[in-house]
């Protein structure tokens, strides 16, 4: 199984704006309309990656912990559906349902917003403060597939309960890795 990295944008960052399509609600949701009070945790995935597959539960219970903290989480698919359809937006409010997302999943048809993150793998993280500048991105915690490493989201914990008690988060932080995003031919 081929191994894409995050490319890590810059410390810093301020949060790029979206407003994108929720197949599940069929209501378009915006960056305004979804950040956190104190954080906001923008995900890259998809349906059909087996480093998705292999933590979607654990982001499913780090959500149920950290949104009533005032966190803000927002998925967003942003892969070719025409090459990879198990990602179109119907399955994606399948896998949304099947998983029990207390929180929305996003398709970027576009890829642009993808791009304005340099998303480059799901699962992506890209952690931002109350302000929505980037404190964090990278892994969750070093689970993958192929390894025995419990997916307890022990880097992406550390990040959050540091912005959540007004600390600074650590500069060490190691990138994703997944399926590189499917991205379209052009």
């Amino acid at each position: 199984m081929a191994v894409t990295e995050s490319t890590m944008m810059e410390l810093g960052v301020e949060a790029p704006d979206f407003n994108l399509p929720e197949p599940a609600t069929g209501e378009n949701r915006s960056l305004s309309d979804l950040k956190g009070e104190k954080a906001t945790l923008i995900i890259f995935i998809c349906n059909h990656c087996p480093f998705v597959i292999h933590v979607v539960d654990a982001i499913v219970e780090l959500a149920a912990e950290y949104q009533p903290k005032g966190v803000g989480i927002v998925a967003i698919s942003s892969n070719d559906v025409v090459n990879y359809p198990e990602d179109a937006p119907e399955k994606m409010a399948e896998f949304a349902n099947t998983h029990h997302f207390s929180f929305p999943y996003l398709y970027d048809e576009s890829q642009e917003v993808a791009k304005a993150y340099s998303a480059a793998c799901t699962p992506d993280f890209f952690l931002f403060d109350e302000k929505l500048g980037c404190v964090y991105r990278g892994q969750m915690d070093s689970a993958r597939p192929s390894n025995d490493e419990p997916s307890d989201g022990a880097d992406l914990r550390a990040a959050l309960d540091a912005v959540l008690a007004g600390e600074s988060v650590s500069d060490l932080q190691y990138p994703s890795a997944g399926c590189g995003i499917k991205w379209k031919e052009t």
